[in-house]
């Protein structure tokens, strides 16, 4: 073969190969669709994310000049709550016993009882330079619901100082504390309102006895509720959770330490973890610092919180049956705060809101449980103005209520509620009998709570029992406030002053 004829041979070949992948592109491109990988037109969902650079992302993340900046301002708090006798009577004839089971028995048994020292620790946040520190409650907090004895604060240089109480908030777990000392380091506060699904945020405390460590992590929800503050609020007060949920490692000692963005601005205080095994297992939980921020201005201005109340009794939505739900006629889609009833000189009463109604969203945000709804109404203050809405008959309305103080709104009266008449019991006659106190039943009327129950006049009520616990009872005030938001059947306990037993009684609160 001549090499022209080779040549053109070669030629066409090429023209052909050419045409071919030409074609077949032009086709492909009108029938298929390009998926997550074009640049020059972004989905909505990715505006800003590459700043007008594409194929970069984020910044590099690096907490090492925020780290700097929060360790020296996060503290190692220790308690100490001295050994104690208590006593386990709860009739006059053991009170009479007591002198020879005391030498006879030394504790246990039916004497009194020695709780040995106990010592814990965690962690705090300065936020001052005079010695102000915010941490958790609990971290303070003895076995009885008071503050510890002994409370020592130790510095990341390992200075070492006495703390002081100023105050305390079980509902949201923030106690503040005091040092004397000047020109301390201290956090600067963030803005948890601005926290996003996804950010990088560091977790700083004393964990495990360890010394001062730092793990990372991201922001994984907010707003997030799951119940552990009830364990430590008094009947009739509502705990407040409205969490940062993070994946930053955190385990006991942690708690009352520092949730910082990487500004190094403190964002939360680290405060509880879900843990099957006792130890870390995957999440932990920040109170958020606009939350926090208002609770120790609160406490250090004027020694408590300024709480407001809307003045309302409730159920959630989410806790009640489908049966219940369409027995009340609440429409099957309504998600909220159902209202059982509302205090006539209450701010919610004022603003026209009515008995079955649901409340669907406080302050612009969306509400399903008494918990969320509570964490909203606890960053304002009494006085102050909030947007609630609700619905009715199907119908959504939204109204502003000016809140009351919790001392403004009228409380239970458990005498005309269970049906008798009641008294606190004589301080003489508690000790005679071993008691911290309790409520005496004086009379039971025909028809009655305390009649259905078979509760006999003389009855001293001591506690009363829930699915929550078992709460002491020392004062009608203390009935008062138990009572305040219970429903359905609880329990009392208590003694006859003849006998040294304890008895226990239903109470059926819907009678």
């Amino acid at each position: 073969m001549k090499l022209k004829q080779i040549f053109l041979i070669i030629a066409i070949s090429s023209a052909s190969a050419f045409g071919s992948v030409a074609l077949y592109n032009k086709y492909m491109n009108s029938q298929s669709v390009v998926v997550g990988e074009a640049r020059d037109k972004m989905p909505v969902n990715y505006a800003g994310f590459f700043d007008g650079k594409p194929g970069t992302a984020a910044d590099p993340v690096d907490f090492t000049k925020a780290a700097n900046a929060a360790v020296p301002a996060v503290v190692h708090i220790k308690t100490k709550i001295p050994a104690r006798r208590v006593s386990n009577n709860l009739g006059r004839n053991q009170q009479d016993l007591d002198g020879i089971f005391d030498q006879l028995l030394g504790q246990g048994g039916f004497g009194p009882s020695i709780i040995p020292e106990q010592r814990a620790s965690g962690s705090g946040v300065l936020i001052s330079e005079d010695g102000y520190i915010v941490t958790n409650n609990h971290v303070i907090s003895n076995d009885n619901g008071g503050t510890a004895d002994e409370i020592n604060v130790t510095m990341h240089d390992r200075k070492t100082y006495k703390a002081r109480v100023i105050g305390r908030d079980p509902n949201s777990d923030i106690a503040v504390l005091k040092i004397d000392g000047s020109h301390l380091p201290y956090m600067v506060y963030g803005n948890s309102d601005n926290v996003q699904l996804g950010q990088w945020v560091m977790a700083v405390g004393y964990p495990l006895t360890l010394e001062t460590t730092v793990t990372a992590g991201i922001i994984s929800a907010t707003g997030r509720s799951i119940g552990i503050n009830s364990r430590q609020v008094k009947r009739g007060d509502t705990p407040i959770e409205s969490f940062i949920q993070t994946d930053a490692a955190v385990n006991q000692g942690n708690s009352g330490g520092a949730l910082i963005n990487t500004n190094g601005e403190l964002i939360g205080i680290n405060s509880a973890i879900l843990a099957p095994t006792g130890t870390y297992a995957g999440y932990s939980f920040a109170i958020p610092v606009n939350l926090i921020k208002k609770i120790v201005n609160d406490i250090i201005q004027f020694g408590n919180v300024q709480r407001g109340y809307l003045g309302v009794n409730y159920y959630t939505t989410e806790d009640m049956s489908e049966e219940q739900v369409k027995s009340l006629g609440i429409p099957s889609n309504a998600e909220g705060v159902y209202v059982t009833a509302v205090s006539p000189d209450g701010g919610a009463a004022n603003a026209g809101i009515k008995k079955g109604d649901v409340i669907t969203k406080v302050n612009g945000v969306q509400v399903v449980s008494g918990i969320q709804m509570s964490a909203q109404i606890a960053s304002f203050r009494p006085g102050d103005k909030v947007s609630v809405t609700y619905t009715r008959g199907g119908k959504e309305t939204t109204v502003n209520v000016m809140l009351k103080k919790k001392t403004d709104a009228p409380v239970a009266n458990a005498a005309a509620r269970l049906g008798g008449e009641l008294s606190n019991l004589d301080k003489a006659k508690a000790s005679k009998y071993g008691l911290s106190g309790g409520v005496v039943v004086n009379k039971v009327f025909d028809g009655s709570v305390l009649r259905t129950s078979r509760i006999d006049v003389g009855f001293i009520i001591t506690s009363i029992i829930t699915s929550d616990g078992e709460e002491e009872i020392t004062s009608v005030e203390d009935l008062n406030n138990a009572l305040q938001n219970l429903s359905g059947t609880v329990r009392v306990r208590g003694v006859y002053p003849d006998y040294g037993e304890a008895y226990t009684y239903p109470l059926n609160l819907e009678q």
